[in-house]
Formats: structure tokens, sequence, C-alpha cells
């Protein structure tokens, strides 16, 4: 099995990315959260910082790229290649209102005429290997059908299925239906990913799709970061090293970003996840959302990894 790190924006750059590599690694590829291109737009501070070599070493990393312009992921592509770049990923499944308003993301799904287009355009011009990360479609399931056809067209290093719709968000259930028939009906290799949140959900996916050889980790792996080698060696969770592991991301966010309030932002994004690791962690939840100073923030973690402990059955669906 290979296992795949998603993408997420504001949380999984490349602090959090060199941190998570040395304490737990068994990443076969990170995906980096994405690029949003435009006309004469170079790369954002943020996005240049997140793809530069020096980064990322001694890892395996995948530019992600969100736009519906062939023109600009022409572009952008051809910039990433001068770091040395072989694969770039399309981004079909962002679910967010503003980018869907822009037919971008998972809103680009709706519109299959200009998607067959751009994808011809690209496929034809692109010097790298390209990939897509997709939803099963923007309104309904059955939209999928359609859309299989249009992949099938080109030569995708992999096709990332999350078998949710646009409108879903991250509620309801993945659509397990629509995923088997994607596993039967692509002629790319298909990656799944959505809803591992625990080695009962892997070893259920595993058990009902027993050559799905690649799955991608996202909530699940934030909020878990032991999870693979649960999933793996079923080892036990080390509070100590979690531990560890956050203090080398808030340490590495207080190296690169000025001021309490930026790395306290960047730190609350990552309890959101994490919290759920923790048994009768609201009170300290509160308090993480509440405090506007690093020390103070500081010491509430202290107390955290000092008076709770790990969740003892296996970490809840949220």
């Amino acid at each position: 099995m290979k296992y795949y790190f998603a993408p997420l924006e504001g949380v999984t750059g490349y602090i959090y990315r060199n941190a998570y590599e040395t304490f737990f690694g068994q990443i076969d590829k990170y995906f980096m959260p994405f690029i949003s291109p435009t006309k004469n737009k170079g790369f954002t501070s943020r996005e240049l910082n997140d793809v530069l070599p020096e980064h990322n070493q001694g890892l395996i990393v995948v530019p992600q790229i969100l736009t519906n312009n062939s023109e600009h992921f022409i572009g952008t592509v051809n910039e990433l290649t001068k770091f040395g770049y072989d694969e770039i990923n399309l981004n079909l499944g962002c679910p967010s209102g503003t980018v869907v308003a822009k037919c971008k993301g998972s809103g680009f799904l709706s519109r299959r005429k200009e998607l067959d287009e751009f994808l011809e355009e690209i496929f034809s011009k692109a010097t790298t290997k390209i990939s897509i990360k997709t939803r099963i479609g923007k309104d309904s399931p059955d939209e999928f059908y359609e859309l299989i056809k249009i992949f099938n067209k080109y030569p995708l290093e992999e096709l990332i299925i999350h078998p949710r719709i646009q409108t879903d968000y991250y509620k309801n259930k993945p659509n397990m239906v629509v995923f088997k028939d994607a596993l039967s009906l692509s002629k790319n290799p298909v990656c799944y990913n959505g809803d591992i949140f625990n080695v009962k959900n892997y070893e259920e996916l595993i058990e009902m799709y027993p050559n799905l050889d690649t799955v991608m980790l996202g909530r699940g792996i934030i909020a878990n970061p032991v999870l693979i080698s649960e999933i793996k060696n079923n080892n036990i969770i080390d509070k100590q090293v979690v531990k560890e592991f956050h203090d080398a991301v808030c340490t590495g966010y207080q190296k690169v970003l000025s001021g309490d309030k930026n790395v306290l932002f960047k730190m609350k994004e990552l309890w959101f996840y994490m919290i759920h690791l923790f048994a009768d962690s609201d009170k300290y939840a509160k308090k993480i959302r509440k405090t506007d100073s690093l020390n103070e923030y500081k010491s509430i973690i202290s107390r955290l990894f000092q008076e709770l402990e790990i969740e003892n059955t296996p970490l809840r669906e949220f």
C-alpha cells in the first residue's frame, strides 16, 4: 500500500511537512496546498517558500494547481519544472464556495465541455506528469459517469478520488458505490481519499476493495499523526512524541513568521484537528481558541499534554 498526505491549505505547508517527516515519516507522496495562478502573477511568498527545493529536502512532494485556465496552468507548470518537479496535481476537488463560484476546484466539474478542452490543452503542452484530485461531481453523484469518460481520454499519472459531491462539503458519507464503479471504469490508476480516521475505517476500505493499492490521508492523519504506524504496525500512540512533533511545528513557525498572532493562527488551525486525539478535551479546545498570547498558549499546551490522555477508543469521525 502507498500512503499519500493530502494537501490542506493553512496546515500542511513545508514547516508541517518537514516536522511530520522527522517524527513519523512513512509517506510516499506529500501533496502541497494549491497554487492559484492568475494572469501576470508569479508565486506569492507563501507559494514560493512551499515549493523551494531547499524546503523539501528528502521529501517526495507534488505541487497542486487550482485553475480553470489552461494558459495559467501551463505557465505555472513551466515555472515549477525549473525547480525540478516532474509531477503536477490538478485540483478538481476543493468544495469552497468562493472557489466554486469561480468555476474552479469542484466547481469546474459542472462544465464538462470546458473541462475536456482544458485537459486536452494542458496534456498537449505540459512537460510533466499530471495527476488529478477530484470529487465525483458538483451536484449529483451521477455526474461522475460522464466525468470518467473525460478523464479516461488522458494519460493521468493518477486519479485521486474523494467520493463526495461538492455540495456535500465534508458532510454525509463517501459514496462507495460510485467509487467501486470508478475502480472498474478508470483507465488510469486510482487512489482513494476520504474519511479514513482510524484503523477500522482503513480495514473496512481494504476489505471492500482488496486490490486498492493507494490511499490519501487528510483530516484523519492531521488529527492523529501516528495513524499510518497504527495501520501498518499496530503501534500505540506515544504522547511524548506527539508533543515533540507539536513543538517542532510551533518552533518552525516562530522562525519564519513575525508576531504571536501569526504563529497562533497557524497553531490554532492545527489544533482544530489534533484536539480530537485527546479525551475530555473541550475545556482545552476553548482555551486554545481564546488565547492571544503565545506564552499563554505554550502554557496551555504544556498542561494539556500533562493532564489529558490519548483517546483509548478509535478516533471519532469529525
